[in-house]
């Protein structure tokens, strides 16, 4: 029931960020390294304010939908109550998440999909190396760790 849970938690992750950028991968330039942003908007393929903006739009409900399938996953499908045991499937779910939007999302998805080219910038490298992700994905692995108590704690609370 766990990986149906996880699958299904990881497929609404991409549906968000495939609604996020919709059609036009320029829609999600706030997700691409900062070099590579800059060097858009110094070619005048995107405005940086509207960028910001489209970040904070997609941002909040992004941070929200997936709070609240977590929680409803944790405390009223898994009917769990206690914090133990709530914070281990929170640790899960959000570490699962961080791997997956890592080397699924970032490595496969944006480094094999043309649609996340943006014209006029085809030809600059724009998915981070595998180092860079693996630094990225070790360090919000420790974030997690402290966000998982602060997931189980609302579970706790609100079941």
């Amino acid at each position: 029931m766990i990986v149906m849970q996880l699958i299904l938690f990881c497929l609404l992750f991409t549906a968000l960020v495939k609604w996020g950028v919709r059609d036009n991968a320029i829609n999600g330039l706030f997700f691409y390294p900062k070099p590579y942003q800059e060097l858009a908007y110094e070619r005048g393929i995107a405005d940086r304010e509207i960028i910001s903006q489209k970040r904070k739009k997609f941002m909040l409900p992004f941070v929200l939908v997936m709070l609240i399938a977590l929680l409803l996953i944790i405390g009223l499908w898994n009917k769990v109550h206690e914090f133990q045991q709530a914070y281990l499937q929170a640790l899960l779910f959000l570490e699962v998440m961080n791997w997956y939007d890592g080397i699924f999302i970032d490595e496969v998805w944006v480094g094999y999909s043309s649609f996340w080219k943006i014209p006029s910038m085809e030809n600059i490298p724009y998915v981070q190396t595998w180092k860079q992700m693996l630094k990225k994905r070790i360090i919000l692995t420790g974030i997690w760790i402290i966000g998982a108590a602060i997931v189980a704690g609302m579970v706790v609370v609100m079941f």
